[in-house]
């Protein structure tokens, strides 16, 4: 009795001190300071054209996931930041959560804990169940969609059916330790670049901010004992506007996107100190812009910055290409690549970068 009552008020101090309010800073960085460097990438397996293609019954692939997260396990990598989709819990949600379960299985056989995304505003705005595209050639993520969809995204009376997926995930894992946090909403208010203008959700931004508002309250009623966040992405992160403010205000940890080189990044850590949070960075590495390992890695790792890549194994996203590829054409592989560390067979795309990526992680 006294040994359960022990445990119970260990697991008390992980979760915030209100139910339904972020933690305090104190109490995030108290989280964090048990963590170890956090170094990972954005993960979906090379079978897979998009997160969806991923989660559906009949395109899981644990097998490629198995292999492809122990390459993760020998570069030293502890965590993963993995998109999920809404459309599976639809189909079948004890199912989804048993494949969720199972990928949890295989990353804790390799030491890796996984942050789950649960909704995305980027790219194709018309995700629809069954087989997915093809990829279209040498087309940066040709296929990945968003979750929710444009039908849903623009109609806040249709936002509360996402709730049980929501709730529904974050309850059945709100206290497993192979989970190491949640993020909510990827990249809320992104429109693309105008490249889906004609079916992008109508209002999107306003509708973002609603469905993100309503993320949170629904994440915080599952009372995970995990962090929750969502991560800005543009602008200035000194001054944010209204939607950033929901992020900012409502994260537990504070989490960004940076594909910048160094001075930009230390730049935009520096204004996001003034929360007081630990910082994760949840998207860089983009060689061409100057935000590679060899510049952003030693950094990320002496402020104790949670490192999240870009991309991990050249595969149906096609990431190696860079962003203006919906606009430019190419015809082979692009010098450098854009993002991704592997090649489909485990070899590295460059040596010296895995070399230097287990000199940071002090994997031999």
């Amino acid at each position: 009795m006294k040994r359960t009552l022990l445990m119970l008020l260990a697991g008390a101090s992980l979760c915030q001190a209100e139910p339904g309010k972020p933690w305090t800073p104190e109490e995030a960085n108290a989280w964090y300071a048990k963590q170890p460097f956090l170094i990972g990438a954005n993960y979906v397996p090379a079978s897979a054209i998009s997160q969806l293609e991923m989660w559906q019954a009949e395109t899981f692939d644990p097998k490629r996931i198995d292999l492809e997260l122990g390459w993760a396990e020998k570069l030293g990598f502890n965590t993963m930041r993995v998109f999920l989709h809404d459309i599976p819990w639809t189909q079948d949600s004890d199912a989804y959560l048993k494949r969720i379960d199972q990928f949890l299985k295989i990353s804790d056989k390799h030491g890796i804990r996984p942050m789950f995304v649960f909704f995305d505003s980027v790219w194709h705005p018309l995700p629809k169940a069954g087989k997915q595209p093809d990829p279209r050639p040498h087309v940066h993520n040709s296929g990945w969609v968003q979750s929710p969809g444009a039908e849903i995204l623009q109609d806040p009376a249709k936002h509360d059916s996402l709730k049980p997926y929501v709730v529904g995930v974050i309850s059945r894992f709100r206290d497993d330790r192979r989970v190491l946090a949640w993020d909510l909403f990827n990249e809320p208010c992104n429109d693309n670049a105008g490249r889906f203008t004609a079916i992008e959700a109508k209002n999107k931004v306003a509708n973002a901010t609603i469905l993100l508002r309503k993320t949170f309250e629904w994440a915080r009623e599952a009372k995970p004992t995990q962090p929750l966040s969502s991560g800005i992405w543009s602008g200035d992160y000194g001054a944010p506007n209204e939607i950033q403010r929901v992020q900012l205000e409502n994260s537990d940890i504070i989490n960004f996107h940076a594909y910048d080189t160094l001075e930009i990044t230390r730049s935009k850590v520096d204004k996001l100190r003034k929360w007081g949070r630990p910082i994760v960075c949840t998207e860089y590495m983009a060689r061409p812009t100057g935000s590679t390992f060899q510049n952003i890695l030693p950094y990320f790792a002496k402020e104790k910055i949670a490192a999240y890549n870009w991309g991990f194994v050249d595969g149906k996203s096609q990431t190696i290409y860079p962003w203006d590829s919906w606009t430019k054409t190419y015809t082979g592989e692009p010098d450098p690549w854009f993002h991704d560390i592997f090649r489909r067979d485990g070899t590295p795309y460059r040596k010296d970068e895995t070399d230097f990526i287990r000199s940071i992680t002090g994997k031999k």
